[in-house]
C-alpha cells in the first residue's frame, strides 16, 4: 500500500472533516484557511485516493432503545490465510457486526456486535459460531456502559510528526 504525501492543508481539511463532515465546501474552506475551489479539489483527491472511505452519521442508540453491545473474541481451529478470509467474510456479512478486527497475539478476531437484546445475541452466536466448523473458541464481553466512542481517532494522533 502506497502512502499518500499529505501536506498541512490536507491534514487541516481531514481534521475538520473528522469533526464535522456535514460542512458545506465554503464553510470547510473558511475553517481550513483555503479557497473553496482548492478545498473541493483536495477533498476530491482524498476521496479518490481512498483516504476518505465514506461519510456517515454516528447514532446514539441509547436515545431510542436499550441495546446489547457485545465484544467477542474468536479463535479459529485453522489459521491459513484462506481460513481467515473465509471467516472474516462470513462474519462481516452480518448486519449486526459493526467492527471486525484480525488481532495478534491472543484470539484471531475481535468482533463488535450491536443487537436489540440478549435473545438476539444468543440467536446470533448460535448461528455464527456453532455452525462454523472452524471456530475453536468464543469469548464474549457485554458492555455495561459506553464511556467514549469515536468513529476515527484524530489524524494528528495517528500520524504524529510523520508527514510534517
Amino acid at each position: 500500500m502506497q502512502e499518500l504525501d499529505l501536506d498541512d492543508l490536507d491534514l487541516r481539511i481531514l481534521a475538520i472533516l473528522q469533526a464535522d463532515s456535514s460542512l458545506s465546501n465554503i464553510d470547510l474552506a473558511q475553517r481550513a484557511l483555503a479557497s473553496a475551489p482548492t478545498c473541493l479539489r483536495r477533498v476530491r483527491k482524498l476521496k479518490e485516493a481512498g483516504l476518505i472511505e465514506r461519510e456517515v452519521a454516528v447514532l446514539d442508540f441509547s436515545k431510542i432503545a436499550s441495546t446489547v453491545t457485545a465484544v467477542i473474541e474468536v479463535s479459529l481451529d485453522r489459521q491459513a490465510v484462506e481460513d481467515y478470509d473465509a471467516f472474516e467474510a462470513y462474519v462481516c456479512a452480518e448486519a449486526a457486526v459493526t467492527q471486525c478486527y484480525r488481532v495478534s497475539p491472543g484470539p484471531d478476531f475481535v468482533v463488535i456486535v450491536e443487537l436489540p437484546d440478549m435473545r438476539s445475541y444468543d440467536e446470533f452466536a448460535r448461528r455464527l459460531f456453532t455452525q462454523s466448523s472452524n471456530v475453536r473458541n468464543v469469548r464474549t464481553f457485554f458492555s455495561t456502559g459506553r464511556a467514549k466512542f469515536e468513529a476515527n481517532p484524530p489524524i494528528a494522533t495517528v500520524l504524529g510528526t510523520r508527514n510534517r
